[in-house]
């Protein structure tokens, strides 16, 4: 059955990274005509140090859809910056590189780069075929610590699909430093297309956390203060039909100390 034909997206692992950084009080939902981005997520802890980053962990619960129940479009870029208390800290941690993850099954893929897994969750695909009744897919979702390098943090999102034969697609996400305002970190992604421009992603769920040991020193993958009780995130997501989604949070933490 076609169902069974799409194993996981790619997308929703590049959507969710930038946004994971805000810490939602309530879901948000961001529309264009019938087109709609709902997130429903957050940081944990949520009490942070004033000034001294701490460790985090990041959660998304979203949700892309048409308020007429049309098939939606598909993601195609992402451009977000998200506020300069949070960090991704990657150095030390180990890597992996794309041709360890080409043509690998997620299974695969996860036993070829085991320390380099820096987040994990499932995504929802729906796939319209001309002349075909669309159904939906889910599957598993996996971030790669792609290393640093000048500057530059990339991460590496594997996924399979076997439309219409078995592959693997990996996407790459860069992350690089910004002094813009409230803002610290700007995240840019080009996003493939899914069973031949066919599919679009509707649901996801993802867990960013990370910790390892560098020059003897513990380390967090994410870490985050909270000096004026507010965290900012900013920027676009375009779909394969030109709309473009504005992504403007202002949402809460909790000082302590």
């Amino acid at each position: 059955m076609r169902k069974q034909l799409i194993r996981i997206t790619v997308v929703a692992a590049v959507l969710t990274l930038p946004v994971a950084a805000a810490a939602l009080a309530k879901p948000e939902v961001v529309r264009v005509g019938t087109l709609y981005l709902r997130d429903n997520g957050g940081i944990s802890p949520t009490r942070l140090p004033t000034h001294e980053p701490a460790p985090i962990s990041a959660n998304l619960n979203a949700k892309i859809g048409t308020s007429d129940g049309s098939h939606p479009p598909a993601v195609r870029s992402v451009n977000l910056d998200f506020d300069k208390t949070i960090q991704v800290n990657a150095r030390g941690l180990p890597a992996c590189s794309e041709r360890q993850l080409i043509a690998r099954s997620t299974v695969a893929a996860k036993n070829a780069c085991p320390e380099a897994i820096v987040g994990s969750g499932e995504g929802e695909v729906e796939v319209a075929f001309p002349e075909q009744q669309p159904f939906s897919a889910t599957g598993p979702i996996v971030l790669f610590n792609g290393g640093v390098r000048g500057g530059t943090t990339l991460i590496l999102i594997h996924t399979y699909v076997a439309v219409p034969a078995p592959t693997a697609v990996i996407a790459t996400a860069k992350l690089t430093s910004i002094h813009r305002g409230h803002y610290g970190t700007h995240v840019v992604a080009e996003i493939p297309s899914i069973a031949g421009g066919a599919g679009s992603v509707t649901k996801f769920k993802l867990t960013i956390k990370r910790s390892f040991t560098y020059k003897g020193r513990k380390q967090s993958y994410l870490t985050a203060s909270c000096p004026t009780g507010h965290y900012y995130t900013e920027g676009e997501v375009g779909f394969a039909d030109g709309t473009k989604l504005a992504i403007t949070h202002v949402l809460p933490c909790t000082p302590a100390g």
